[in-house]
């Protein structure tokens, strides 16, 4: 006999959690109408049916068509920021935890003309090329307990963000400007730490990993394992023996017994397994930051 629920127990979980979402969000919608229209987007989008295009969507949630829907994400007026805050706090809610880690990751979102804000020829690791999509920037909160998104922000390339008239057929607000993906994820990460938001960790690759969300994380005195480019160049200061070079460089020169082999948890191909190496390569004055600790080494 299974010590787990009862499907009878998982689906009143299930109903009970999907209508304290409904009572998050619909205050965020100033119209009974849209508010229902809101809810029953929720209800397809994490329903059973393979493909949810308009059409689909609209059938699933007993629509005569995708017009309501498509007027809800694409006309209607509500408060898109709003309702991150309001993800957010129920993420941290059901899964926050003193040791959660924040990951800072972007995707592609293929697309095929040019009114999308802002599709152009870009590069996206959802297919490995330069093809025509949209990039957007995530958090997403994890720990023991699961995870899940808590931020969001489009990236907007140059050839956006230098047009204004482009910019204000896509209904872009006149206050933005352009921002690289570090910048965006820089900005995410304080508005995380501003919501209390409880995280030990900050993880991102090489997008990621040198300039403004390094700074941003030494200011805050917050941990984090982020990528580099095997020819970023290192120098230590301070420590001994001094270290200076490359990153591919440094680590092929390590002794083996230097390398720590750790899994990442288990993959679709088994357990993910990385080897890790520690070199102090400076003693940091927090005041440096405006931070509390002293931050040191750095984790191959």
């Amino acid at each position: 006999m299974s010590g787990g629920a009862s499907v009878e127990d998982t689906l009143d979980l299930w109903a009970s959690g999907l209508w304290s979402a409904r009572e998050r969000i619909a205050p965020l919608f100033t119209q009974k109408r849209v508010a229902a229209s809101a809810c029953a987007f929720l209800d397809v989008l994490i329903g059973n049916e393979p493909r949810k295009t308009g059409w689909m969507r609209a059938e699933a949630a007993g629509d005569p068509g995708p017009w309501r829907q498509q007027a809800l994400l694409g006309r209607g007026h509500w408060n898109a920021d709003a309702l991150r805050d309001v993800v957010r706090v129920h993420v941290v809610e059901h899964l926050g935890t003193e040791d959660g880690v924040l990951v800072i990751d972007e995707t592609g979102f293929l697309k095929k003309g040019q009114a999308s804000c802002g599709v152009g020829r870009q590069y996206t690791g959802s297919v490995g090329k330069i093809t025509n999509c949209q990039i957007g920037v995530f958090v997403i909160y994890v720990s023991a307990r699961g995870h899940a998104f808590v931020d969001r922000a489009l990236y907007l390339p140059k050839d956006w963000t230098s047009n204004r008239e482009r910019l204000k057929q896509a209904h872009v607000p006149d206050d933005v400007v352009f921002a690289t993906k570090p910048a965006l994820a820089s900005m995410m990460i304080e508005r995380s730490i501003e919501a209390g938001v409880p995280f030990r960790w900050v993880a991102a690759d090489s997008v990621y990993g040198v300039g403004d969300v390094e700074r941003t994380l030494r200011r805050a005195g917050t941990g984090y394992v982020l990528g580099v480019r095997g020819n970023h160049w290192f120098g230590s200061w301070a420590t001994g023996p001094l270290i200076a070079g490359e990153a591919r460089d440094i680590a092929a020169n390590l002794p083996e017994q230097a390398w720590c082999r750790l899994s990442a948890g288990s993959g679709t191909k088994g357990e993910r397994l990385y080897d890790w190496a520690y070199l102090p390569l400076a003693d940091l004055d927090a005041e440096e930051f405006d931070c509390p600790i002293s931050l040191s080494g750095w984790p191959f």
